[in-house]
């Protein structure tokens, strides 16, 4: 594949705009430093930007604030070292790495689902002491010991996997969920058993179907569009349309969710997954609920970064330029 800063590469895509391309690109560096700095306040004690209004003497708040500087300034750096870049050709790279996420994170939810809940038949069944240590044993009644030991290479194991393959996407999830569906309706008429573990598998891959999967119908225009005007619309006034809405309403909204979500070590975000949150009926049950208060940031953060994409499309679209994608079957 051609470098982003090959003209001959990006030339027939259409020009370059530079003030767009800029207002998208911080938007993604800003959300970087956002997470960044959201890790270093809610786990590492940094203070928030809030300590420099109130007077606060900690350097640290510095740190936190210089990476939202350093954010711009890398902004500015890569639109100016890819200045012949295309809107449409950042729109493709952007849309897919943001893919590339989505496509871990479902690798991670399958991995941590299937073998927690496997962990939470065993814890039930008290089926450890047969083959483990008793203190051993014990650790697998603990959250605490589970997210870092056993969660966190699962996660990143379906990092890994993804960099190699793209036969997971939220069909063979949708797909996963009707099996484990299947499972709870066999084992209870036919077998009489039944365990909490078994809807919290549905409920852990259903909000990660509905959550993650949402960036992809962006991208395909698939969300429901109420509109009188939109369909009669010429292609540049659809594109104009759709660049202010993708600012005002699907911008600003994501960035609501993640201030509001991620703003401080309590949030409703942050608090669960710090305190590695588990369902009251913890013992019966798998250990997840922390992970599904995060799947609202992943939401908000994937659905961020292909608002971008959807921003330059759509500004491209405007501009009439070439490389439109028509989308069949859209909601309207």
């Amino acid at each position: 594949m051609s470098t982003l800063s090959d003209p001959d590469a990006v030339q027939p895509f259409g020009q370059p705009a530079p003030v767009v391309r800029f207002f998208g690109w911080a938007t993604l560096f800003m959300l970087a430093a956002f997470l960044i700095n959201n890790v270093l306040v809610s786990w590492y004690g940094f203070p928030g930007l809030g300590a420099i209004a109130a007077g606060g003497a900690d350097p640290k708040v510095f740190v936190v604030l210089g990476l939202y500087i350093l954010a711009l300034a890398g902004a500015v750096v890569w639109v100016w070292h890819s200045g012949n870049t295309a809107l449409r050709w950042d729109a493709r790279t952007i849309t897919a790495f943001n893919a590339y996420l989505i496509r871990a994170c479902f690798f991670a939810v399958l991995f941590v689902g299937l073998v927690d809940a496997a962990i939470a038949f065993l814890r039930i069944e008290s089926l450890f002491g047969t083959f483990l240590p008793e203190d051993l044993a014990r650790e697998f009644n603990r959250v605490q010991f589970l997210a870092p030991t056993i969660h966190g290479p699962l996660i990143v194991a379906g990092f890994v996997v993804a960099l190699f393959t793209r036969t997971l996407g939220f069909q063979w999830l949708a797909l996963m969920i009707v099996g484990a569906e299947l499972l709870i309706v066999i084992s209870r008429f036919v077998f009489s058993y039944e365990q909490a573990l078994m809807g919290d598998l549905v409920r852990y891959w259903y909000a990660a179907l509905f959550l993650f999967a949402s960036a992809y119908t962006l991208l395909e225009e698939g969300h429901v569009r109420v509109d009188v005007l939109y369909a009669g619309f010429s292609r540049r006034t659809k594109g104009k349309v759709n660049a202010v809405g993708a600012i005002l309403f699907g911008m600003v909204t994501c960035w609501c969710v993640l201030i509001m979500g991620m703003g401080s070590p309590q949030a409703i975000i942050n608090a669960p997954v710090r305190n590695f949150e588990i369902s009251q009926a913890s013992t019966a049950g798998m250990y997840v609920k922390y992970q599904m208060a995060a799947f609202l940031g992943i939401f908000a953060v994937t659905m961020l970064i292909q608002f971008v994409a959807y921003l330059f499309e759509a500004v491209a679209d405007k501009r009439d330029e070439p490389g439109h994608k028509d989308h069949i079957g859209a909601a309207h």
